[in-house]
């Protein structure tokens, strides 16, 4: 399962993740510091503030070169750009810098922090877990032309799956992204699953944006996007030469997004 439905809102697991491991903090501080009316809650909050700035820079720092002449993507965290551990240590600096400057914040920040660090650590190494041991669906769909394809006979090299409409805004600007890395990449099969259109339908955009795209797939009835747990449009799925799941992105897609990612997905189907 990729998203949870909370009423009218759709959430990734990783961003309730983190939520929760905030709430978790919030409350441990306060109950820690209840008896001298000492709540930490404003220095969490900056904490989390700080940490995802840090994540972001270092994203950003290290895929520099897919900003140069798009600076304004910069701040552009619809791509979902952040690398963790940075922002991580500099959270915890900086949380320790707190607690020595105000001796009575200092066992109520201190614990709020270690409960909501290793919260959302623990969170994310059970869920990458349970993503690592979901195999390619056995599933058919059809073609361009209406012919049955079976996922499980891509099985053999790593596989790149993005599950798209035409009415979703984030997929039509990914699109361009996702057909230039399979020009490129010739070791990666990827298939562009539609969720619910048809063959017209799907025809005339495609044309309309002068996308040469191969293994256009499509799945009427959205039982790719129900079988992995994807209620939100575009997702991408990356799977290893065995069929194994080492890796999904919700969201658009950047050019510096899809560059981690694609790293990843080359580094997970080493032998």
């Amino acid at each position: 399962m990729l998203t949870i439905n909370l009423g009218p809102l759709t959430i990734a697991v990783p961003h309730l993740l983190l939520i929760g491991s905030l709430l978790l903090a919030l409350l441990t501080g306060w109950w820690l510091g209840r008896a001298n009316a000492r709540n930490p809650e404003q220095q969490l909050f900056r904490l989390l503030l700080v940490s995802l700035l840090v994540a972001r820079l270092a994203f950003v720092v290290g895929y520099f070169e897919y900003y140069q002449g798009e600076l304004w993507r910069v701040v552009d965290i619809r791509d979902g750009g952040f690398i963790a551990w940075p922002g991580v240590i500099a959270a915890l600096l900086l949380g320790r810098w707190q607690a020595w400057r105000d001796r009575g914040l200092r066992k109520p920040l201190g614990v709020a922090l270690a409960v909501g660090v290793l919260s959302w650590g623990f969170g994310n190494l059970a869920w990458h877990a349970f993503e690592q041991g979901t195999r390619l669906p056995e599933l058919a769909l059809r073609d361009s032309r209406g012919a049955p394809v079976e996922l499980q006979d891509y099985v053999g090299q790593p596989l790149v799956i993005n599950l798209w409409a035409t009415w979703c805004p984030p997929c039509r600007r990914e699109m361009p992204v996702l057909a230039e890395a399979q020009a490129r990449e010739a070791s990666l099969i990827f298939l562009f699953v539609n969720q619910g259109e048809g063959e017209g339908e799907i025809r005339r955009f495609l044309d309309a944006g002068g996308l040469n795209l191969q293994n256009v797939l499509l799945d009427s009835d959205g039982r790719l996007g129900q079988h992995v747990g994807a209620m939100a449009l575009p997702t991408t799925l990356f799977y290893d030469a065995n069929g194994r799941q080492v890796g999904s992105h919700l969201g658009e897609l950047s050019r510096a997004s899809r560059a981690r990612a694609l790293e990843r997905l080359k580094e997970g189907t080493q032998p």
